[in-house]
Protein backbone atom coordinates (compact mmCIF):
# COMPACT_ATOMS: atom_id res chain seq x y z
CA UNK A 1 0.00 0.00 0.00
CA UNK A 2 1.44 3.26 -0.49
CA UNK A 3 1.38 6.74 1.45
CA UNK A 4 -1.07 8.48 -0.40
CA UNK A 5 -3.55 5.47 -0.28
CA UNK A 6 -2.85 5.43 3.77
CA UNK A 7 -3.37 8.91 4.24
CA UNK A 8 -6.51 9.04 2.18
CA UNK A 9 -8.13 5.82 4.33
CA UNK A 10 -6.82 7.38 7.68
CA UNK A 11 -8.23 10.62 6.41
CA UNK A 12 -11.88 10.05 5.49
CA UNK A 13 -12.11 7.25 8.17
CA UNK A 14 -11.25 9.37 11.44
CA UNK A 15 -13.18 12.65 9.79
CA UNK A 16 -16.56 10.47 9.37
CA UNK A 17 -15.71 8.68 12.45
CA UNK A 18 -15.04 11.36 15.25
CA UNK A 19 -17.14 14.10 14.03
CA UNK A 20 -20.01 14.03 16.71
CA UNK A 21 -18.26 11.70 18.84
CA UNK A 22 -17.93 11.85 22.69
CA UNK A 23 -14.19 13.54 22.03
CA UNK A 24 -15.92 15.92 19.65
CA UNK A 25 -18.13 17.43 21.94
CA UNK A 26 -15.60 17.36 24.98
CA UNK A 27 -13.92 19.88 22.46
CA UNK A 28 -16.96 21.83 22.11
CA UNK A 29 -17.96 22.22 25.59
CA UNK A 30 -14.45 23.01 26.77
CA UNK A 31 -14.68 25.84 24.07
CA UNK A 32 -17.59 27.63 25.51
CA UNK A 33 -15.52 27.44 29.32
CA UNK A 34 -12.16 28.67 28.02
CA UNK A 35 -10.14 30.18 25.74
CA UNK A 36 -10.48 27.67 22.50
CA UNK A 37 -6.92 28.11 21.42
CA UNK A 38 -5.62 26.41 25.01
CA UNK A 39 -8.69 23.64 24.43
CA UNK A 40 -7.37 23.21 20.40
CA UNK A 41 -3.86 22.70 21.34
CA UNK A 42 -5.09 20.01 24.63
CA UNK A 43 -7.25 18.16 22.66
CA UNK A 44 -4.99 18.20 19.49
CA UNK A 45 -1.98 17.47 21.59
CA UNK A 46 -3.82 13.96 22.91
CA UNK A 47 -5.65 13.27 19.57
CA UNK A 48 -1.92 12.94 18.07
CA UNK A 49 -0.45 11.15 21.07
CA UNK A 50 -3.51 8.23 20.70
CA UNK A 51 -2.78 8.50 16.70
CA UNK A 52 1.23 7.41 17.61
CA UNK A 53 0.49 5.35 20.17
CA UNK A 54 -2.69 3.38 17.57
CA UNK A 55 -0.08 3.56 14.84
CA UNK A 56 2.75 2.18 16.61
CA UNK A 57 0.23 -0.64 17.85
CA UNK A 58 -0.52 -1.39 14.27
CA UNK A 59 2.71 -1.74 13.51
CA UNK A 60 3.52 -4.72 16.07
CA UNK A 61 1.59 -7.23 13.41
CA UNK A 62 4.54 -6.29 11.30
CA UNK A 63 6.44 -9.52 13.11
CA UNK A 64 3.21 -11.46 11.69
CA UNK A 65 3.66 -12.78 8.21
CA UNK A 66 1.76 -10.20 6.00
CA UNK A 67 -0.73 -12.13 3.90
CA UNK A 68 -2.21 -13.20 7.83
CA UNK A 69 -2.21 -9.52 8.77
CA UNK A 70 -4.10 -8.46 5.75
CA UNK A 71 -6.74 -10.51 6.26
CA UNK A 72 -6.99 -9.86 9.94
CA UNK A 73 -7.25 -6.37 8.98
CA UNK A 74 -10.28 -7.31 5.91
CA UNK A 75 -11.84 -8.97 9.29
CA UNK A 76 -11.73 -6.07 10.86
CA UNK A 77 -12.63 -3.45 8.72
CA UNK A 78 -16.02 -5.53 7.61
CA UNK A 79 -16.76 -6.51 11.22
CA UNK A 80 -16.29 -2.65 12.37
CA UNK A 81 -18.16 -2.11 8.98
CA UNK A 82 -21.22 -4.65 9.67
CA UNK A 83 -21.65 -3.06 13.26
CA UNK A 84 -22.13 0.61 12.41
CA UNK A 85 -24.25 -0.01 9.83
CA UNK A 86 -26.22 -2.30 12.56
CA UNK A 87 -26.30 0.04 14.92
CA UNK A 88 -27.27 2.73 12.47
CA UNK A 89 -30.02 1.25 11.31
CA UNK A 90 -30.94 0.38 15.09
CA UNK A 91 -31.04 4.09 15.74
CA UNK A 92 -33.95 6.15 15.44
CA UNK A 93 -34.49 8.79 12.94
CA UNK A 94 -33.69 12.48 12.58
CA UNK A 95 -30.69 14.80 14.08
CA UNK A 96 -28.49 15.55 16.73
CA UNK A 97 -26.27 14.27 19.18
CA UNK A 98 -28.33 13.43 21.95
CA UNK A 99 -26.15 10.35 23.25
CA UNK A 100 -22.62 11.32 22.63
CA UNK A 101 -22.92 14.77 23.70
CA UNK A 102 -24.39 13.69 27.20
CA UNK A 103 -21.50 11.22 27.46
CA UNK A 104 -19.29 14.14 26.89
CA UNK A 105 -21.00 16.48 29.27
CA UNK A 106 -20.96 13.48 31.92
CA UNK A 107 -16.89 12.88 31.27
CA UNK A 108 -16.39 16.57 31.93
CA UNK A 109 -18.50 17.30 35.03
CA UNK A 110 -17.01 13.79 36.79
CA UNK A 111 -13.38 14.83 37.10
CA UNK A 112 -12.76 16.28 39.56
CA UNK A 113 -13.36 19.78 40.48
CA UNK A 114 -10.51 22.34 39.90
CA UNK A 115 -9.04 25.30 41.56
CA UNK A 116 -9.48 29.01 39.91
CA UNK A 117 -6.03 27.75 38.26
CA UNK A 118 -7.93 25.99 35.63
CA UNK A 119 -7.96 29.44 34.23
CA UNK A 120 -4.34 29.29 33.33
CA UNK A 121 -2.90 28.14 29.90
CA UNK A 122 -1.26 25.31 30.90
CA UNK A 123 -4.10 23.82 33.35
CA UNK A 124 -6.87 24.18 29.94
CA UNK A 125 -4.11 22.40 28.19
CA UNK A 126 -4.00 19.64 30.70
CA UNK A 127 -7.69 19.21 31.49
CA UNK A 128 -8.64 19.01 27.71
CA UNK A 129 -5.51 16.61 27.39
CA UNK A 130 -6.72 14.53 30.35
CA UNK A 131 -10.66 14.39 28.94
CA UNK A 132 -9.73 13.62 25.47
CA UNK A 133 -7.08 10.88 25.99
CA UNK A 134 -9.04 9.24 28.24
CA UNK A 135 -12.64 9.64 26.20
CA UNK A 136 -10.29 8.26 22.78
CA UNK A 137 -8.86 5.09 24.85
CA UNK A 138 -10.50 2.42 23.51
CA UNK A 139 -12.58 4.21 21.30
CA UNK A 140 -13.93 2.96 17.26
CA UNK A 141 -11.66 5.56 15.98
CA UNK A 142 -8.47 4.09 17.87
CA UNK A 143 -9.36 0.72 16.65
CA UNK A 144 -10.03 1.96 13.15
CA UNK A 145 -6.23 3.38 13.03
CA UNK A 146 -4.80 0.15 14.66
CA UNK A 147 -6.52 -1.90 11.54
CA UNK A 148 -5.70 0.88 9.09
CA UNK A 149 -2.15 0.92 10.69
CA UNK A 150 -1.68 -2.59 9.83
CA UNK A 151 -2.99 -2.69 6.47
CA UNK A 152 -1.83 0.48 5.34
CA UNK A 153 1.84 2.88 4.85
CA UNK A 154 2.14 3.35 8.79
CA UNK A 155 3.38 7.57 7.54
CA UNK A 156 0.41 8.08 5.68
CA UNK A 157 -2.06 6.71 8.18
CA UNK A 158 -0.67 8.66 11.03
CA UNK A 159 -0.92 12.00 8.38
CA UNK A 160 -3.99 11.56 7.25
CA UNK A 161 -5.27 10.49 10.41
CA UNK A 162 -4.18 13.54 12.43
CA UNK A 163 -5.30 16.17 9.92
CA UNK A 164 -8.35 14.06 10.51
CA UNK A 165 -8.69 14.79 13.95
CA UNK A 166 -7.73 18.40 13.35
CA UNK A 167 -10.46 19.34 11.70
CA UNK A 168 -13.27 17.23 13.52
CA UNK A 169 -11.20 19.56 16.50
CA UNK A 170 -11.50 22.72 14.94
CA UNK A 171 -15.11 22.55 14.14
CA UNK A 172 -15.99 20.97 17.38
CA UNK A 173 -14.25 24.20 18.89
CA UNK A 174 -15.49 27.24 16.67
CA UNK A 175 -19.05 25.65 16.09
CA UNK A 176 -19.68 22.08 17.61
CA UNK A 177 -23.31 22.44 19.15
CA UNK A 178 -24.59 24.15 16.44
CA UNK A 179 -23.01 21.57 13.90
CA UNK A 180 -24.16 18.62 15.58
CA UNK A 181 -27.80 20.00 15.81
CA UNK A 182 -28.03 19.66 12.36
CA UNK A 183 -26.60 16.42 11.66
CA UNK A 184 -28.13 12.94 11.97
CA UNK A 185 -26.08 10.37 14.35
CA UNK A 186 -27.36 7.77 12.34
CA UNK A 187 -26.11 8.78 9.19
CA UNK A 188 -22.72 9.94 9.98
CA UNK A 189 -22.56 6.03 11.44
CA UNK A 190 -23.66 4.53 8.68
CA UNK A 191 -21.59 6.49 6.47
CA UNK A 192 -18.74 5.34 8.77
CA UNK A 193 -19.88 1.65 8.83
CA UNK A 194 -19.71 1.83 4.95
CA UNK A 195 -15.98 3.16 4.70
CA UNK A 196 -15.16 0.09 6.97
CA UNK A 197 -16.36 -1.98 4.68
CA UNK A 198 -15.17 -0.09 1.68
CA UNK A 199 -11.87 -0.37 2.86
CA UNK A 200 -12.20 -3.95 3.64
CA UNK A 201 -12.75 -4.78 0.19
CA UNK A 202 -10.01 -2.80 -0.80
CA UNK A 203 -7.61 -4.49 1.02
CA UNK A 204 -9.06 -7.88 -0.18
CA UNK A 205 -8.71 -6.93 -3.82
CA UNK A 206 -5.11 -5.65 -3.19
CA UNK A 207 -4.52 -8.96 -1.87
CA UNK A 208 -6.15 -10.89 -5.38
CA UNK A 209 -4.19 -8.83 -7.25
CA UNK A 210 -1.09 -10.02 -5.79
CA UNK A 211 -1.55 -13.73 -6.08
Amino acid sequence: MTMLTGFTAGLLLITLSELGDKTFFIGAILAMRYPRRWVFIGVMTALFAMTVLSVSMGQVASIIPPHYVKWTAIALFLGFGGKLIYDAVRMPGGGGMGDEQAAALDAIQGQTPTKSVIHSGQAIVLKAFTLTFVAEWGDRTQFATVTLAAAHHPLGVTVGATLGHAICAAIAILCGTFIAGNISERWLTGIGGGLFVVFGIITALDIVSTI
